[in-house]
């Protein structure tokens, strides 16, 4: 146990109590935010933390084993705080979390109670509600390799190395017009054949929503522009002239990889892998059974 840790022990045991909740918000923008339930603001470790913010949270519920902890936050949406337009911007998805129980009194008397990260978000007359899942969260994502006939990897990553500024597989360029956060126009791109960047990336690098990214569902050609559209509209709304990234989009096949991206060598598909009709099959009477290929 550490000593703060000790410190708020004894102070508990001591029967009149000054404690009250803190909760830390890291988002992966960099923004970290302090929230309190007391009346009062604190600071400890370098966050300050705001008083009568609204923020509160469910009753918390922990186990020993794997299980997820179980708990949720409920706040009021503030301009001040936290803003109905950065939760449906995506600025808090996978956020971390930290809810620390502190004796009021004396900020350095506390102890961690609950570290996870910001799940599922809900927004209800003006209200929030965060889902808040613990560490053992991860230990619910499928790991391992998989064996299938189409690729494995995720353009440019470290199984794929693909580079991806390389300008035969993204450009970057200004926003020509927006439509509800959800199809963009852009000038002609030439160099790139239509549908390019259809299961692609959309990525936002300027303006309000910077930071932001879309999976591309359509792109094709209207007029004199060049139209994408994602699959989920953004929260925030990208204006005319801000700058964006187009990724080019892999559907995982061999000839894709070959043809498209020039990069067989790093395939990591098995498109040899026998079907499951070949994998069910059993010898018949009607069939050759001297060992040979199925398919001579």
């Amino acid at each position: 146990m550490s000593d703060n840790a000790a410190a708020l022990e004894t102070h508990l045991a001591a029967g009149l109590t000054t404690v009250c909740r803190c909760w830390v918000l890291r988002r992966r923008d960099g923004v970290v935010q302090g929230f309190t339930d007391h009346d009062v603001a604190l600071s400890f470790d370098g966050v300050d933390f705001t008083a009568n913010t609204g923020l509160s949270a469910s009753a918390l519920r922990q186990t020993t084993g794997l299980s997820v902890d179980n708990t949720e936050a409920i706040g009021a949406l503030s301009d001040l705080t936290i803003s109905e337009r950065d939760l449906n911007g995506g600025r808090y998805d996978s956020a971390e979390v930290e809810i620390w129980l502190v004796n009021w009194a004396d900020p350095e008397a506390r102890k961690l109670t609950f570290r996870g990260t910001i799940g599922e978000t809900q927004q209800i007359d003006g209200t929030f509600r965060a889902e808040l899942r613990g560490l053992a969260e991860p230990l619910n994502q499928p790991r391992g390799r998989i064996f299938r006939k189409d690729c494995t990897a995720v353009l440019g990553d470290e199984a794929c190395k693909l580079d991806l500024s390389d300008p035969q597989v993204s450009v970057e360029l200004e926003v020509s017009e927006a439509t509800d956060g959800i199809v963009f126009r852009f000038p002609v791109l030439p160099d790139f054949n239509l549908r390019w960047f259809e299961r692609g990336v959309l990525e936002i690098l300027s303006g309000d929503a910077v930071g932001l990214r879309g999976s591309i569902k359509n792109d094709r050609w209207l007029e004199a522009f060049r139209e994408i559209e994602v699959w989920e509209g953004f929260g925030l709304v990208p204006q005319q002239g801000d700058r964006v990234r187009l990724i080019a989009g892999c559907d995982k096949r061999r000839e894709t990889c070959q043809l498209k991206f020039k990069n067989l060598t790093n395939f990591q598909g098995f498109p040899f892998l026998p079907g499951e009709d070949w994998l069910l099959s059993y010898p018949t009477s009607r069939s050759r059974n001297d060992g040979g290929s199925l398919g001579g």
